[in-house]
């Protein structure tokens, strides 16, 4: 018995001490979520608001005045960090999440939205597009020196050669701009070439505190190297015996190298805010630029809660044409950003150029990667070969990060690495402090075949992924492994070319079905382009190398390759649209080879389709003559914006204008004057799937002649069966340059199973000119 009770006591004293801890869990979770609601109400962050102007109170002498007001209404303490006067009508300030909502709700405020981070998407390219290695192709004139290119990026290395004004003239009359001095940085960088340059910081600072000038310059001069690439492969200057230590050698030009160039700083170390980003783009719509590249991308949101969406619609309403990259976040379905359809949002595929280094094994077979490394190379003689993960203290050892190779078990050896996870240039990094003497850096199947060169600072190949695995399967079967990596060079002539990126973001368009994305594709691979003197080539810290120019890739290289084009084609037409140049852009590009099969995607190895490069791969001669254009004006996209059902402060909040949607109306997303066809169909019954059951739909178009009188007679293929398309009329005749003509498309289809794909394509032709739009289907 007493063994019981003491049983028992021991029992209630158990019971006891777990009440105890009971009560002092809840008291802990309790004084955490008191802790936590506290924390939300006090910690601070940036929020754009949008204000409606013809709600200003009537005791307000301005609209500073009253933007103030309103802010000191919620938060005596917050201050503005820019006020906004054109691209919208607002501010952006630090506020608390529960000032921010308390502001939301004052008479006059359209909305308040929460800063975004906005990360970026990151020679030979005029002779494979057809322009020649200089001006003789597309003759210089004074109206293309005329245009002015703005870029929004991490800023500009003004010294380089690709910025040399030699041989332009004045600055255009138009240009309102200025050249800001700051750190490293004077108002004489500025010249006939790079003719402005700002930085927008202060959202950044909001968010991270003073600028570490120790670290990145608080000026318009670029330490990154992303800014000066992408504001050089637009309109960079001709540069002569240009390359990246003997690479791509040749001549380095932009796409339109009479263009000016005005840079615009609005990424730093810690990204690209949202309210950096709308300063920067309403300053370049007052200067007066005549196209807006942006290489940056974030998340995708309904327009009216899109921040770059929202700054794009009012440059583009000012017949300025904005130009930005699809993402890198190939080769998943519906991966896009900038999918607005005013946005020319632009994929990446390759040149027909490469840069070959060669791996051969102990075995004697011989494997072909490509390496940007220019230092000492490996001799003749075989070294012995070892994999990552055979060689590391940890389980992610196959991947090569910092710390996971042990020097021992790979000093003098060539290292197998996998790739993923870190950069391809810090895994080189890793390997060469480790004590080996190569890389091999092995293409997994997240990769494929995809080949990106880069400027490593060791003996490198990368490999695809059906070479890497003979490659490991050899140096996991054969008792003493041994290999050798030697430079190819640069080789030109590569087919198939060019071939999409595995990289470049697909669609379909996750905001709006019916608007088909990417828009079209352009070169954005192995990319050679002006370099900043603030970074090595590989980006690493510790490369001390420094070089003019550098080869990198991503759909940040392919935007700028659009946007110089867009302003060699408003050179040749001034008085065009944003919306004509980029249907002319479209129309004319092309989607298959000679052998009339469609572009191939790397990531595949098989044909790639309208949602991977819209239109097409961009084809700058024939955009320079396009006979028809898909125009749009501020009136069609407000009528998609009913389609949309937006309600009038929707509509306001990216437009500035007050309209409200007639009721009486029947809006459709499908008449929109778009220059291609997405047509998401759903059968009668709501289903992919029952016999006999159709679905039909209507678009309408209107086309524009932009040249000569002419009669287009139709032309349509078709990769379906179970679509029946009919448009109506199938001849359009145009008397007179700037006449319109309308048709309309009816789609008829039968079921299928849910979720297919299928595509055609619909061209109008007068004999000399081609009028081109994909024609995307998708059940659901």
């Amino acid at each position: 018995m007493k063994m019981e009770r003491q049983d028992m006591k021991g029992k209630d004293l158990n019971l006891g001490l777990q009440l105890i801890a009971t009560l002092l869990l809840l008291c802990l979770c309790y004084t955490c979520e008191v802790a936590e609601g506290k924390s939300q109400q006090t910690t601070k962050k940036t929020y754009i608001v949008h204000m409606d102007m013809s709600k200003m109170a009537a005791t307000c002498e301005d609209h500073l005045q009253w933007y103030d007001s309103s802010l000191k209404s919620v938060s005596e303490s917050a201050d503005m960090l820019y006020t906004y006067s054109s691209i919208i009508h607002g501010f952006s300030t630090r506020l608390t999440q529960e000032e921010a909502e308390l502001l939301e709700k004052q008479s006059g405020i359209l909305s308040v939205l929460p800063e975004t981070i906005y990360k970026l998407h990151t020679t030979h390219s005029p002779e494979f597009l057809g322009l020649g290695s200089s001006d003789s192709v597309v003759p210089a004139s004074a109206s293309s020196s005329e245009v002015i290119v703005g870029v929004l990026d991490t800023g500009v290395w003004p010294e380089i050669k690709s910025f040399d004004d030699t041989g332009l003239g004045p600055v255009p009359s138009t240009w309102k701009g200025t050249c800001e001095a700051g750190k490293n940085f004077n108002s004489s960088s500025c010249n006939r070439k790079l003719i402005g340059a700002q930085y927008f910081s202060k959202g950044y600072e909001a968010a991270f505190g003073p600028i570490d000038e120790t670290m990145e310059s608080k000026s318009p001069r670029d330490d990154d190297g992303h800014g000066t690439h992408t504001a050089t492969t637009a309109a960079g200057s001709a540069v002569s015996g240009a390359s990246l230590f003997g690479y791509a050698f040749g001549t380095a030009r932009g796409m339109a190298p009479q263009a000016r160039v005005a840079a615009y700083k609005v990424c730093w170390l810690g990204g690209c805010f949202s309210s950096d980003i709308l300063a920067g783009m309403e300053k370049a719509v007052a200067d007066g630029v005549n196209v807006i590249s942006m290489s940056i991308g974030g998340g995708i949101s309904d327009y009216n809660r899109d921040t770059v969406a929202i700054g794009a619609f009012r440059a583009v309403a000012q017949g300025i044409l904005v130009s930005c990259s699809a993402g890198n976040s190939g080769p998943s379905p519906g991966s896009l950003t900038n999918v607005a359809p005013w946005i020319t949002t632009v994929g990446a595929g390759t040149l027909d150029r490469d840069f070959p280094a060669y791996v051969s094994l102990g075995n004697g077979k011989n494997y072909s990667g490509i390496s940007l490394y220019s230092g000492k190379p490996l001799s003749d003689s075989l070294v012995p070969l070892v994999y990552a993960g055979n060689v590391s203290n940890s389980t992610s050892g196959n991947l090569c990060m910092t710390g996971t190779l042990v020097p021992s078990q790979v000093a003098g050896k060539i290292v197998i690495c996998d790739r993923g996870s870190n950069s391809r240039v810090q895994k080189g990094l890793v390997v060469k402090d480790s004590g080996a003497l190569g890389m091999i850096l092995a293409n997994t199947e997240l990769y494929g075949e995809e080949l990106v060169a880069d400027a490593h600072v060791l003996p490198t190949s990368t490999v695809g992924q059906r070479a890497a695995d003979a490659i490991k399967n050899y140096a996991f079967t054969d008792p003493k492994p041994t290999a050798t990596i030697a430079s190819g060079g640069t080789k030109l002539g590569v087919e198939p070319s060019p071939v999409l990126a595995a990289f470049s973001s697909r669609g379909p368009n996750l905001v709006t079905q019916e608007v088909l994305k990417p828009d079209l594709i352009a070169p954005g691979v192995n990319i050679l382009a002006g370099w900043t003197g603030a970074a090595g080539p590989s980006g690493l810290t510790r490369d001390t190398r420094h070089v003019s120019f550098n080869i990198i890739s991503g759909t940040s290289m392919s935007c700028p390759h659009v946007s110089g084009l867009a302003a060699l084609i408003k050179g040749a037409h001034q008085d065009w649209s944003a919306a004509a140049i980029k249907s002319a852009l479209m129309t004319t590009a092309y989607a298959t080879y000679k052998n009339g099969e469609n572009i191939l995607d790397v990531a595949t190895g098989q044909p790639s389709t309208p949602f991977d490069f819209g239109a097409g791969h961009v084809n700058p001669m024939a955009a320079l003559d396009p006979g028809l254009v898909y125009d749009a004006s501020v009136d069609d996209y407000l009528s998609f914006f009913c389609a949309l059902n937006y309600s009038a402060a929707d509509i306001k909040q990216i437009t500035n204008e007050d309209f409200t949607c007639d009721s009486s109306k029947k809006y459709s997303l499908g008449d929109l004057n778009y220059p291609s066809f997405s047509v998401p169909l759903q059968t009668a019954s709501g289903k992919g799937g029952g016999a006999g059951v159709t679905s039909t739909v209507k678009y309408t178009r209107t086309l524009t002649n932009v040249g000569a009188p002419a009669t287009y007679k139709l032309s349509m293929t078709s990769k379906t069966q179970s679509v029946k398309i009919s448009v109506e009329p199938e001849s359009l005749s145009f008397a007179k340059e700037n006449e319109k003509k309308s048709y309309t498309v009816t789609f008829t289809a039968t079921s299928m199973p849910s979720g297919t794909n299928s595509f055609a394509h619909l061209e109008w032709s007068d004999g000399k000119h081609v009028v081109g739009s994909p024609i995307a289907f998708s059940w659901t």
